[in-house]
């Protein structure tokens, strides 16, 4: 369930919907640590009324939709990126962009999913966050809903993206790399899509998903509810692996797809058993892909011999996608009514701007 409130501080410019999810921007202080409250769209209006009139004066008007069971991001699922897709698709015609607020731990992920099912996207999605409640003296909150606000009216960048501590971020290519920095997020193998300068907000045109994507959105809207349940798992491989523990995830029928991550430039060992466990769960029809442990580069999965095996056992290459990036594009494509071969040949083309 949902509430629509209407925060009208800008009426000559045009409006902006922030959907609020939860996390910690919205959060108070309690004998327990910090819980979700209510009143976020006072919450907003109260931070914003604290800036100086020009700057207050740049931003545009905006209507709140606040879930009214705010929603944890370290328990969101792929129901939660489901409903969020479907309130930007039901509003896309009443808004000129969008900003969500949503807990850090699982931004990144939330945003690259939203990427994948808002494909064609013509305006911009921003999300964003905060490592302090916005009720906090000095929290990074205000700063980070003001730069969304600004962005979410550039009519030049038609993507999903993520606006903290001043820059401007592609969201699929994004990766949370600290629990406590207030510049939380980074795309290790992207460039910035924009920056705050100063008192402006600066866009990197070039950078953008625009010069690339044309004509009408081309959402694509899935069914997640099959995918719910686990069926999608993610590995990350360790010294002695052994046979017996990876066949304990593929070999169950209840998994569909897998996201290895393996070492350097895309090395497992040649551990027989191992690529056997892997050519077995592929050819069953599974969809496997892989990228790198390390944050930043590109895997190339058979520049070593150690990594040769995996390519012939059907893994396929994540390249330099980050792991949420990849996780929740195998999430979409085992969510399509495709066949195996088109998931396959999609997951190796750069929808999004994501590889």
């Amino acid at each position: 369930m949902s509430t629509l409130s209407l925060t009208a501080n800008a009426p000559d410019l045009e409006r902006v919907l922030i959907i609020y999810t939860g996390g910690t921007i919205g959060m108070q202080a309690s004998s327990t640590g910090l819980a979700s409250s209510g009143g976020i769209d006072e919450k907003v209006e109260k931070a914003l009324a604290t800036l100086p009139i020009k700057e207050r004066q740049q931003l545009p008007a905006y209507d709140v939709l606040s879930y009214s069971t705010p929603i944890d991001s370290s328990a969101a699922t792929p129901m939660n990126w489901q409903q969020l897709a479907a309130d930007i698709h039901n509003n896309l015609n009443r808004y000129a962009g969008f900003v969500v607020l949503h807990g850090t731990d699982t931004l990144s992920w939330t945003a690259s999913s939203l990427a994948y099912q808002l494909q064609g996207l013509d305006r911009p999605v921003i999300l964003t966050g905060a490592m302090q409640p916005l009720d906090v003296a000095n929290s990074d909150g205000q700063g980070n809903i003001v730069g969304s606000l600004r962005f979410a009216l550039q009519a030049d960048l038609q993507e999903v993206a993520i606006f903290f501590a001043g820059r401007l971020l592609r969201g699929v290519r994004s990766t949370k790399r600290h629990t406590e920095a207030d510049d939380a997020f980074i795309t290790p193998n992207y460039p910035l899509l924009g920056s705050r300068v100063g008192d402006d907000f600066v866009y990197y045109t070039t950078r953008g998903l625009a010069y690339q994507q044309q004509g009408a959105p081309r959402f694509e809207l899935p069914d997640y509810a099959p995918l719910a349940n686990g069926d999608v798992v993610r590995i990350t491989c360790w010294p002695g692996m052994a046979a017996w523990q990876l066949e304990s995830w593929l070999g169950d029928a209840r998994v569909k797809g897998a996201l290895l991550q393996l070492w350097g430039s895309g090395n497992l060992g040649e551990n027989p058993a191992i690529l056997e466990v892997l050519a077995s769960a592929s050819g069953q029809g599974k969809l496997l892909a892989a990228t790198s442990q390390c944050p930043a580069g590109s895997i190339h999965l058979g520049a070593y011999a150690a990594g040769h095996g995996v390519f012939e056992a059907g893994v396929l290459s994540g390249a330099d996608m980050t792991a949420e990036a990849a996780y929740t594009k195998l999430v979409h494509l085992l969510g399509q009514p495709i066949s195996n071969e088109q998931r396959r040949t999609l997951f190796v083309t750069s929808l999004v701007g994501e590889r």
